[in-house]
């Protein structure tokens, strides 16, 4: 039986780490990406034959359901892992609704209409793992990004909802919090905000994104079924 995982936003840091951890522990990983095929298809790659790249855009409700073809054409849908998103950072008086808007739409909305698409693969397996990857800024806030601790904030209310729902079925929901993360995403950020986010760890440092994938890989895990609806911190304590 090939049992087979989906990570959205699968070229980025976070990401490729997940898909090469799930790719290790025997998952088929499907490295979702929205945006470049090349570097989807490297990621891919590195996973030695035990991945392909397959297109996602978690805001588009029809590329979702052809990518979850894909993923029961390949074997039986065992984890999905919602980790695209986006950060528009800015102080809320200069943020207009538009892309308070885009953000909300790609980070919440794109969680939710990836894990409904993977409840009814997962329902007739009666066992599935949902992940999905917040921040600790939607745990304590920070200058700058409403819209981005909103986006995630949100996303752990619904992730302790969809825990409810699913609990008797076999299926977990769960998310990981990390802290700061230097991948491309945080790239973007200007110094100051960098610097903040750093700060807020008693280690002093970045979290690598081989520290989160880790967290990822062991809520994926058939030995973790007991854990439900719960938020795991990958911070460095930022969130004490």
């Amino acid at each position: 039986m090939t049992r087979v995982a989906l990570v959205t936003g699968g070229s980025g840091g976070i990401g490729a780490a997940t898909c090469q951890a799930l790719a290790a522990d025997g998952f088929h990983v499907l490295v979702g990406f929205g945006g470049s095929q090349d570097r989807a298809q490297a990621v891919a790659d590195a996973c030695d034959g035990a991945a392909q790249a397959v297109h996602i855009d978690v805001t588009d409700e029809s590329s979702v359901t052809a990518a979850f073809e894909v993923a029961t054409e390949t074997g039986t849908l065992a984890v999905v892992v919602n980790n695209a998103g986006i950060a528009d950072d800015d102080l809320l008086m200069r943020l207009d609704p538009a892309r308070f808007d885009r953000t909300i739409e790609v980070n919440l909305r794109g969680a939710y209409l990836v894990s409904r698409a993977a409840i009814r693969p997962m329902l007739r397996a009666r066992h599935g793992r949902i992940i999905s990857v917040a921040s600790v800024v939607a745990l304590r806030g920070n200058v700058g990004q409403t819209a981005y601790a909103a986006s995630k904030a949100g996303l752990i209310g619904f992730t302790k909802s969809l825990a409810r729902e699913l609990a008797r079925k076999g299926i977990t929901a769960n998310v990981v919090a990390p802290g700061f993360v230097a991948t491309a995403m945080t790239d973007e950020l200007g110094d100051a905000a960098r610097e903040s986010l750093v700060d807020m760890a008693p280690t002093g440092r970045a979290v690598e994104a081989d520290e989160v994938a880790a967290a990822i890989r062991f809520l994926a895990a058939d030995l973790s079924g007991s854990i439900t609806g719960a938020v795991l911190p990958v911070d460095g304590g930022a969130g004490i």
